[in-house]
């Protein structure tokens, strides 16, 4: 493992020990106790399960942050200001039907900033992972964005088709954290999202800002409905004229 901060090396410990519980549900599928959760949005034993052990493992931090989750909410701690942001399954729809594409999200915000992530996909055994000023990495190697520079060629990651020019090339794959990861490495050249929550995109936006991409400015006060883009810097320009409605 790289040398990384105390933070991220918490971070990365907390996914391995959680990702464990979450290769094992997946296996089991059949078992998981399962309920609705509005439309399209369901919360399994599997998301409790793997939450709890994130939120146990941050817990023995030094300092005391505060959390986000996307099951429980806003949790305060002695820091209030500062806060963990989890999302134990991103990609839960996947999940549930056996498609072998989804993760465990983790950020750190500090003084209103995005200062560490991780996103590890357990079944790839692939987890990504940056520290601010150190870089971003994928499995211990020094990940960049893609150079490309043609627009209408780029492999874009959406979950928004409408009004988008048909001839782009596009992928909904069904996790927005993964998308970012896959920006951050150049595996897609950019990802539009709209409506995504910031468990979705909060270790997205160091991965990519570390590894030299460009990514829309967010409020992180917020905590959901943003839409969002993020790509390498030679398409960023005629990205944002392109897609004005992200």
């Amino acid at each position: 493992m790289t040398s990384v901060s105390p933070n991220l090396n918490i971070m990365i410990k907390a996914c391995e020990k959680a990702s464990k519980t979450l290769i094992r549900d997946f296996g089991e599928l059949e078992k998981l106790q399962v309920s609705l959760k509005g439309h399209n949005n369901f919360v399994t034993n599997a998301d409790k399960k793997v939450e709890k052990i994130l939120i146990e493992e941050l817990d023995k931090s030094k300092r005391k942050f505060s959390i986000l989750t996307e099951e429980a909410g806003f949790i305060s701690r002695e820091d209030k200001n500062n806060f963990w942001v989890i999302d134990p399954i991103d990609g839960t729809t996947n999940f549930l039907n056996g498609v072998p594409h989804f993760c465990i999200s983790l950020g750190l915000i500090i003084d209103k900033e995005v200062i560490a992530g991780v996103v590890y996909d357990p079944i790839k055994n692939e987890i990504f992972y940056a520290d601010k000023g150190g870089g971003s990495y994928l499995n211990n190697k020094s990940i960049r964005v893609s150079n490309s520079k043609n627009i209408n060629s780029c492999l874009y990651a959406t979950n928004y088709r409408k009004n988008l020019p048909d001839n782009l090339i596009v992928r909904n794959t069904g996790s927005a954290a993964l998308d970012l990861a896959y920006v951050s490495c150049g595996r897609f050249d950019a990802s539009l999202q709209r409506n995504v929550n910031l468990w979705d995109i909060a270790a997205g936006i160091i991965l990519i800002s570390e590894a030299g991409g460009v990514l829309d400015e967010i409020q992180l006060e917020k905590f959901d409905k943003f839409n969002f883009k993020a790509s390498n810097e030679r398409i960023s320009s005629e990205l944002n004229q392109k897609f004005s409605m992200f």
